[in-house]
């Protein structure tokens, strides 16, 4: 049976750059940075005291205040952009048959503040005043399923977890879904709110963190000479995705088709990805299949090119090998540039990226790109958004494990 076709119809995030949408595209487009000194606990004893972090978030204006204090704080993410994206999708679920409406978001680290709060509590309190809300507040399943239960839906509902890749993998079992007839409506993305005093030491210990403290908005540079490690973000990503006759029916404005989704693993490293390449360059080569198309016809690539030594020479290996003579032409950024490393979430905010650059023709840049690597030689849009016909554009998220994901989205034909 030919897989159905899927569309993308809303979008929702949070960042540093914006609690929606719209003011993360605008900033992105002009080349601004997230990143600030860390400010929701005293960095002072850290190598790494630099973070992009959401401020001013008052999950009140998107959730019942009595619900927000049952919730962690990537539960508010999650929920936050979930209902921009549906808001976003014009979908009315009053209407819809609930049980053909599914959610499914990743979190590479989940409820890791609840955690440590509920920690300190048992050691200075006892155990009978640990919170009953712990559980249910730290498990990273409760974000899809916290979103379900605001909309009734009763289709496929899960979480993906798989570190950096978790929400990717989400979009990608999220599509799979609607191809092999599951359900007609996905919610799915990733979300992640790991900037804790023991989540940044655990980063920091491994030496995974940029130090570069004196200027914050500099800090994560992918691909450049100078790159001394990622700067760690939170937020949320979220998409509706449709069938695509379902969505026609509706009326629905559409943002792109959604094609392709490989996903492979390296085998190598737990934590260092397999220096050659194989893993990345496979599943990308694969998302191009699934996708039905081929590398002469890719417009845009959304690195994963985390500003850490290791990952961005790998990656950059990685797609010379799936593209061959084509990765000399193809436009290749990385907006954690600007947003930071959201972990678990990246790769439902860049499926939200990778969308908007279909949609608007636009590239936006990687900034702080100074000094060129040679052994990272692309074409990185260094610094400056580049008007682009993005009639295919593909993008990558790699994880702690050797886990290598890509989707793949394309211009809406008809």
């Amino acid at each position: 049976m030919r897989a159905r076709r899927v569309v993308i119809t809303g979008l929702g995030a949070v960042t540093s750059l914006g609690h929606s949408v719209p003011p993360m595209w605008k900033a992105l487009c002009e080349g601004r940075s997230g990143i600030r000194k860390l400010t929701s606990f005293d960095p002072a004893r850290y190598t790494s005291q630099i973070a992009s972090e959401v401020t001013d978030f008052d999950p009140a204006k998107w959730i019942d205040v009595r619900e927000a204090r049952r919730m962690e704080r990537f539960c508010w993410f999650a929920a936050a952009a979930a209902e921009e994206a549906t808001r976003d999708s014009g979908i009315d679920f009053t209407r819809e048959d609930l049980t053909r409406c599914g959610v499914i978001v990743g979190s590479g680290i989940g409820g890791i503040m609840e955690m440590e709060t509920q920690h300190r509590r048992l050691l200075e309190k006892g155990p009978d005043r640990v919170s009953p809300f712990l559980i249910p507040k730290l498990m990273i399943n409760a974000a899809p399923g916290i979103i379900s239960i605001r909309y009734g839906l009763q289709g496929p509902n899960s979480a993906t977890v798989t570190a950096c890749s978790s929400g990717t993998h989400a979009l990608g079992e999220a599509l799979r879904a609607i191809q092999h007839g599951e359900a007609e409506v996905m919610i799915a993305g990733g979300t992640e709110a790991a900037i804790t005093p023991l989540g940044v030491a655990g980063f920091c210990t491994m030496k995974a963190l940029s130090t570069r403290n004196d200027s914050p908005a500099q800090a994560s540079r992918p691909f450049e000479k100078d790159r001394d490690g990622f700067v760690i973000g939170e937020g949320a990503g979220i998409a509706v995705l449709e069938e695509l006759e379902h969505a026609r029916k509706r009326g629905a404005d559409i943002y792109g088709e959604f094609l392709g989704f490989s996903r492979t693993g390296d085998g190598f490293h737990i934590t260092q990805p397999d220096p050659g390449g194989r893993g990345a360059a496979l599943a990308m080569r694969r998302a191009l299949e699934d996708a039905g198309k081929n590398t002469d016809e890719l417009s845009y690539i959304n690195a994963h090119g985390t500003s850490t030594p290791l990952n961005d020479v790998m990656e950059s290996h990685a797609i010379r090998r799936a593209l061959g003579p084509a990765a000399d032409r193809v436009p290749v950024s990385s907006t954690k540039s600007m947003l930071g490393h959201l972990l678990g979430a990246a790769g439902g905010v860049e499926f939200v990226i990778m969308a908007l650059c279909v949609r608007h023709n636009i590239v936006p840049p990687t900034i702080n790109y100074d000094t060129p690597d040679p052994e990272c030689d692309l074409d990185f849009v260094p610094n400056v958004a580049r008007e682009v016909k993005v009639d295919l554009a593909l993008s990558n998220t790699l994880g702690f494990g050797g886990h290598n994901s890509t989707l793949v989205v394309g211009k809406f034909a008809g």
